[in-house]
């Protein structure tokens, strides 16, 4: 399991006692601290605030979930009818988590958080499910093995952990970069497959401005603590968007390094993205929508190729159109509909296209929330 052994003796020490080495400096809302207990913050290791994106009524994941500290105060942004799911594999962390549970949700007027034992790399396997099939079926031999191993596969695929496209807002902190690298991909995979369409993530982590040596990646201490098995800053942008994430970005991303090793700057930053209400292989539908990049870059260009020259009218698929309505794009675009949608047919425009006024004029003009302007435009 690479340094998985480490990362779970690092932080079982952390469970039960305040280990400074495991977290930067962060300021979290100090109205959501209030409910929680002081074990549960003195307790909790991270580099970001990824509660901050949680909005009413989302179901939200928190990956790495530790002591409980982000769950908690997640719980109390989603409100009644919200959910909150904390996935950590560590047993002290996760008791920790639980010791509170009703306690908690008796202040909050409902049980609106789950704990579930699993590997974040790994999403649709239980380990609590795990320890108990081994209690009931121990391997003893090559056949009880291969029984193991056709269970775990049939877990994975009839009754995930975490069900496919059924989570609102995935969130972590600086936890991701303690998978194995050769994981990483897939736990990328995972977060992607677990996030409804539409959906957001807000993950933050630690990275590096170079690659890290592989006599510091092999390093437990520095691995453990959150350092060498940190992304490079360009591979987490790249990595997320290569799996189908939309406006993958840096929200948050700290000017001061966090630590330098071997002249190596490994600093926080908050990574967000949204994904697609559709496919990138679904064929897109041509019905007369089109868009206005505000500016100020020249010409911006899309994951998929599409190219925003500012202040041009372009022309985009029905697909396209309802992406740019959602965060981040939103503010940066007006989006131009018909009056009269046509019958759909397949979009075949080439990147770039313009879309002449005379096609969406007396349509809604869909502007930026808060810009003072009505659906038609008119200030």
């Amino acid at each position: 399991m690479g340094m998985e052994n480490h990362v779970r003796d690092r932080y079982t020490e952390g469970a039960t006692k305040v280990v400074e080495a495991l977290c930067c400096p962060v300021s979290y809302d100090a109205g959501l601290l209030k409910i929680l207990p002081k074990e549960i913050i003195d307790r909790d290791y991270g580099c970001g605030d990824p509660s901050s994106y949680v909005q009413k009524g989302d179901t939200v994941l928190d990956l790495g979930s530790g002591g409980g500290k982000i769950c908690y105060m997640a719980a109390q942004l989603v409100g009644e009818g919200g959910q909150v799911i904390g996935v950590d594999m560590n047993d002290e962390m996760l008791a920790l988590a639980r010791k509170y549970q009703d306690d908690i949700a008796k202040q909050l007027g409902d049980d609106r958080v789950v704990f579930h034992k699993g590997r974040i790399q790994d999403l649709a396997l239980s380990l609590d499910r795990v320890s108990q099939y081994l209690a009931e079926n121990p391997v003893t031999d090559l056949a009880s093995a291969d029984a193991f191993d056709s269970w775990m596969a049939a877990q994975r695929a009839e009754s995930p952990m975490i069900e496919d496209e059924s989570v609102d807002l995935v969130i972590s902190n600086c936890v991701l970069n303690l998978v194995d690298d050769e994981m990483k991909w897939h736990m990328v995979e995972e977060i992607f497959r677990v996030v409804k369409p539409g959906g957001r993530i807000a993950i933050s982590d630690i990275v590096s401005d170079v690659m890290v040596p592989q006599e510091l990646k092999d390093d437990p201490e520095l691995w453990s603590g959150c350092i060498s098995g940190a992304f490079i800053e360009s591979e987490f942008i790249e990595m997320f968007s290569s799996v189908g994430f939309t406006g993958v970005a840096f929200e948050k991303w700290d000017e001061k390094p966090w630590q330098v090793v071997d002249d190596i700057e490994f600093r926080s930053v908050t990574l967000t993205a949204t994904k697609p209400l559709s496919s990138v292989h679904e064929e897109h539908i041509e019905q007369g929508h089109g868009v206005i990049y505000r500016g100020p870059m020249a010409v911006v260009e899309d994951e998929l190729g599409n190219v925003f020259p500012a202040g041009v009218r372009i022309a985009v698929s029905k697909q396209v159109f309802e992406r740019l309505g959602m965060a981040p794009f939103a503010d940066q675009f007006i989006r131009l509909a018909p009056k009269n949608l046509p019958e759909p047919t397949i979009f075949t425009a080439s990147p770039g296209t313009v879309r002449h006024p005379t096609e969406t004029r007396g349509g809604d003009a869909l502007q930026k929330s808060g810009s003072g302007c009505g659906p038609t435009g008119c200030c």
